[in-house]
């Protein structure tokens, strides 16, 4: 009988071998009875139940990570690996899979953008990665099938469910989401601070716990069934005792507590303040791991027991250990207040209570157990000249270290928020984001960045970052009256000075006057004050960029022809020819573009990247026309095409090309081939497209959001739901960052019309969170039709 010998844990052995915190454990499957732990010190260590004492044997020490391990998972056996597969995540955004014989990694995952801090395996060798990059992974052997994009911070922990196809994750956002085929189902809120960690009671129920100290236990259909209380600081792990429904945590409070039938049935004060991992093995014991480097192994069983001598080396150290009372694990301390020793002789009330007395000055701390029936000293409460934020290197906010993280009030009675720091930010723009991620009033702006620049005297590095524009005075700011994102005046020409062409100057939206229609210009409607009519969304044609003007284009292909290398030239001829193929698909006349112009225009559109940008205009307008669209689209060619267009995506190269290519992909549409040939590729030109939002380009915005456009017009037609997950995740990450509303106005069509007649394109549109990203257009004065579309959109949301 487990339970029934002691039914109280006690030290079963302390294992050395980790230089610095122990970040993770997991029961192993091979050898039996054993473990894996994970270290700040870069590696992965293996431990065999060791069968002459009581104590762990390390197998082999495995390395592979060229910073902090933070989590470790076993991948169950296959075939292939009949003892399964050890994989370990990390700060160095890694995943690595190792063999249990070997102390070199197999393989090694690539693909998250920040540390990986959580790892769980499912059936079929899936495994489930969460990331500090706010995204989690779903990967099949070496490669990344799926990314699940839905929370707003870190996700620090994720489980698979035994069910096929469920998965759970855990984020600094505070809430918990279900997945079911990578596409989330539900959002489970209730915690108040980040979630830590997560652990499976059955197929229809499981547990998280919280950095604000509490247990919650959910069932999958969404409710929150029970909260437990009793840890006094943030809840770093939980872990399950295996066929039952009672379960161990560990926490910053220096303790791991032991449930049992929804109790906290006993407290283990540990030497160390950090408590960071437990898991549970097959027989029932725990195994902890700590900021200290030492595992330590809990036991119920009398034979497995430490002998005398080691529970009392184990005592004397926690009797040794500091408290620093500012963590607030023993409430609030007033030294003068506090009785002496005579105190101890009362016994304690319940296991794990605490009390404190005063002894020639000094303050102790002790802990009752039920089980001995005795006081145990579990440290001295220091002074408050420990550690303070300052000496201490990083804090912790969202799931991310900091320098610093303030608190700030903005009125006496409403709520304070938190504003993380980093030395090396720029106050202004730290205090801008502030303002903004939290709606406060940007007239706070003076006060905060002040408030910072105060706080951190003598630590700021104030050199302002060019790369961001201003916040507040230069470009991004959208002016009223600028008429947003039409204006067909150009600034100065990006390359060679004002008045002459300019790529992309025009975008081809024409500023509603009067009724205008929101996309051409034709048309006219009318709204009035009776109840709207929705002429937005679902949009059924794509929208192109039509807006040309020949003689500029050719001006300037024939000066840089002029400058061009040798092997670049463009003979008169060649000239003559596409000047033909510019005019037979600008105009309506009836010429229809040759086999030969073609050939003369593919070889422009493979110059240099500094003097290509006319040539990818002549594409833009010429790939419009039914030929010249079959030709570049249809089997053959197409492979080359998408390769050209997708190389002028690169954020890093010229904008003006960025702008070009963007372009010709939404004038591709036009045709069958093209749309076919668009949603074949739809993934690669997707993930290529959603890297140039970075430049902060009203024209670049403009043109991305019109190609989410019409990838939402093709996929409203055929219904294709991971086509649609794809394309709301790009609209929500482009929503971040585009600041110009003619953008706005086309990422609110795109998304309507990707969720009308869809309830799962809604459901999915709700998980990602789309609808609080877009409330705030709901009350954009001009142009009029941000507002109307976003309040359409609202309504199916």
């Amino acid at each position: 009988a487990m339970a029934g010998e002691g039914s109280t844990f006690r030290l079963r052995c302390s294992l050395l071998g980790h230089g610095q915190d122990v970040r993770g454990l997991t029961r192993g499957l091979f050898p039996e009875g054993g473990f894996v732990s994970v270290s700040r010190d870069r590696t992965a260590r293996l431990w065999a139940p060791d069968g002459l004492n009581r104590g762990f044997t390390e197998m082999h020490c495995m390395s592979g990570h060229s910073n902090f391990v933070s989590c470790v998972c076993i991948i169950p056996p296959s075939d292939l690996y009949p003892r399964g597969l050890i994989a370990t995540g990390g700060n160095d955004h890694n995943i690595c899979i190792f063999t249990v014989d070997n102390p070199a990694p197999l393989y090694i995952l690539k693909g998250h953008k920040n540390t990986v801090c959580s790892l769980s395996s499912g059936k079929f060798g899936t495994l489930l990665s969460g990331s500090w990059d706010t995204t989690a992974k779903v990967w099949l052997n070496d490669r990344c099938m799926m990314t699940l994009q839905g929370h707003t911070a870190a996700i620090w922990a994720v489980k698979i469910l035994p069910e096929q196809g469920l998965m759970l994750t855990g984020s600094a956002d505070k809430t918990i989401k279900l997945w079911k085929a990578g596409r989330c189902e539900r959002t489970f809120t209730g915690h108040e601070d980040c979630v830590r960690g997560l652990a499976i009671l059955s197929e229809m129920e499981f547990l998280s716990c919280a950095n604000d100290a509490s247990v919650r236990r959910w069932q999958i259909s969404g409710e929150c069934l029970q909260v437990y209380y009793g840890h006094t600081n943030y809840i770093y792990s939980i872990s399950v005792f295996p066929r039952c429904k009672d379960f161990v945590t560990t926490g910053e409070d220096r303790s791991l507590r032991i449930w049992k039938q929804g109790e906290c049935a006993q407290t283990i004060r540990l030497p160390a303040q950090s408590v960071w991992c437990c898991c549970v093995l097959d027989n029932g014991d725990i195994v902890v791991g700590a900021s200290d480097g030492i595992i330590r192994v809990f036991t119920e069983s009398l034979e497995r027991t430490a002998s005398a001598e080691e529970i009392q080396a184990f005592e004397n150290e926690l009797a040794q250990a500091s408290i620093d009372p500012k963590t607030g694990d023993l409430g609030d301390i007033n030294a003068d207040d506090l009785p002496g020793r005579e105190h101890l002789k009362d016994p304690g009330t319940r296991d794990g209570q605490t009390r404190l007395i005063k002894d020639n000055g000094k303050v102790e701390a002790y802990q009752w157990s039920v089980s001995e029936g005795r006081w145990i000293k579990i440290g001295d409460v220091v002074g408050s000249s420990g550690a303070t934020q300052q000496t201490s290197g990083k804090v912790l906010f969202e799931g991310k270290e900091y320098d610093y993280v303030f608190t700030i009030d903005v009125n006496e009675n409403g709520p304070s928020y938190k504003l993380p720091y980093n030395i090396t930010d720029d106050p202004w723009l730290t205090a801008y984001n502030f303002l903004q991620k939290n709606d406060l009033n940007p007239m706070f702006l003076d006060q905060v960045a002040k408030f910072i620049m105060d706080n951190t005297k003598g630590q700021s590095l104030l050199s302002t970052n060019n790369q961001f524009s201003d916040p507040f005075t230069g470009a991004g700011r959208y002016v009223p009256g600028s008429s947003s994102g039409s204006s067909t005046i150009p600034g100065a020409d990006p390359f060679t000075g004002a008045g002459r062409y300019v790529p992309g100057s025009a975008s081809n939206a024409v500023p509603p006057v009067g009724g205008v229609d929101p996309f051409t210009g034709m048309g006219a409607y009318q709204s009035t004050a009776a109840k709207a009519e929705n002429i937005y969304f679902p949009k059924k044609d794509a929208v192109t960029f039509d807006q040309a003007n020949p003689t500029q284009i050719l001006g300037k292909l024939k000066e840089l022809n002029g400058s061009a290398a040798e092997e670049h030239k463009l003979t008169e001829d060649d000239l003559i020819i596409l000047e033909k193929l510019l005019s037979a698909t600008c105009s309506t006349s009836a010429e229809t573009p040759t086999a030969q112009q073609l050939q003369t225009l593919w070889r422009a559109v493979n110059w240099p990247e500094d003097i290509v940008f006319p040539a990818l205009d002549i594409l833009r307008l010429s790939v419009r026309h039914p030929t010249v669209n079959e030709n570049f689209c249809s089997e053959k060619e197409h492979v080359q095409f998408i390769i050209l267009l997708l190389k002028f995506l690169n954020p890093k190269g010229k904008q003006a090309n960025q702008v070009l290519a963007l372009r010709a992909l939404c004038n591709c549409f036009v045709s069958h081939a093209g749309q076919k040939l668009m949603m074949e590729q739809r993934d690669e030109i997707m993930t290529q497209a959603i890297e140039t939002k970075s430049g902060n380009n009203k024209n670049i915005h403009i043109a991305l959001a019109t190609l989410t456009l019409n990838y939402a017009v093709c996929l409203h037609k055929v219904n294709n739901i991971e086509g649609k997950a794809q394309c709301l995740s790009v609209i929500s990450t482009v929503m971040e960052v585009v600041q110009d509303l003619e953008a706005i106005f086309r990422l609110l069509v795109a998304l309507g019309t990707l969720i009308s007649d869809d309830t799962n394109a809604v459901q999915l549109a709700k998980s990602l969170g789309v609808d609080s990203q877009i409330k705030k257009y709901a009350s954009v004065s001009e142009p009029a039709k941000v507002k109307e579309c976003c309040r359409f959109v609202l309504n199916l949301l």
